[in-house]
């Protein structure tokens, strides 16, 4: 065999060996393609007005269509139709990194990033201002907190640390919480987040995960967490342990900060503006079987 032939043929072995052995980031395509339900790339994409430049977290009530959200830098709760321009808002505090909103038992619940919360009555939002506000700030270790989600069946708040100095056991903390009729707040358990077996499917030893947002897919009864620094969409069973992972393509999800379902099961996601030129709400359209 000739010089020239038997350099073909170590090409040829070496493309096909390639060819059955996809990188990492076709894998990361391959995954985006297979959440059951969902098309993460083909998503629907809504901008937002300026006054939403720094969105993060949003909410439903009760599945309905109007959306609640709130930025990190004022202390306001806004509330609009999904592609309209008429935003609403009210304002309940003083200006602050909130990082979160939901609605539960008749109070809307903000989460602040050093883990306060406050409360208040839904009945209040269409004042200018919200003048009975109640505020709990040692109910929560300190540390970074950015995701926030509300059960209305039971009435119970799920708060998710993004860093709690949780290094040494490679784990994330999720603090659940009770809500009274009177927009008390108390502590109820703590569960936790097994970081070991989200680097595993990502093919690492070692991974910092730092969760941004969390909701529940009523139907299926698993939780759908995001992270943005790690442009990831992690699936776990309702006991938390990790089932999937899918990566996010960071020319659509650009800064995910906030997660939510609605009443059809449709998935919505939003983004800060980063450096983009604006924030969005992107709507992944559930997809029936």
């Amino acid at each position: 065999m000739s010089i020239y032939n038997y350099i073909n043929l170590l090409f040829l072995l070496f493309s096909i060996i390639a060819c059955g052995q996809p990188g990492k980031k076709e894998k990361h395509k391959e995954a985006l393609r297979t959440l059951t339900h969902y098309d993460l790339n083909n998503p629907q994409v809504y901008k937002l007005p300026k006054v939403l430049n720094e969105i993060s977290g949003i909410s439903f009530l009760n599945g309905n269509n109007t959306i609640y959200a709130e930025q990190d830098e004022e202390g306001k709760l806004f509330y609009f139709r999904l592609g309209s321009n008429d935003i609403q808002e009210t304002k309940f505090g003083r200006k602050g990194d909130y990082e979160d909103v939901q609605l539960c038992n008749g109070y809307v619940v903000m989460l602040r990033s050093d883990g306060t919360l406050y409360t208040f009555s839904i009945n209040d939002i269409n004042n200018k201002e919200v003048k009975n506000v109640q505020e709990f700030n040692d109910i929560l270790p300190n540390g970074e907190y950015e995701g926030l989600y509300a059960d209305n069946t039971s009435n119970k708040l799920y708060v998710l640390c993004k860093h709690c100095n949780e290094k040494l056991t490679n784990t994330n903390s999720v603090y659940t919480f009770t809500l009274s009729d009177k927009g008390d707040i108390k502590l109820e358990g703590t569960f936790t987040i097994n970081v070991g077996q989200i680097a595993a499917k990502e093919g690492l030893k070692k991974l910092v995960f730092e969760p941004s947002a969390l909701a529940k897919n009523i139907q299926t009864n698993e939780w759908y967490i995001i992270s943005s620094a790690n442009k990831l969409l992690v699936v776990t069973r309702s006991d938390w342990t990790v089932e999937e992972i899918y990566p996010l393509d960071a020319s659509l999800y650009n800064q995910p900060e906030g997660i939510a379902f609605d009443i059809d099961n449709n998935l919505y996601i939003s983004n800060e503006r980063g450096n983009t030129g604006s924030a969005t709400i992107l709507k992944i359209v559930y997809q029936r079987p």
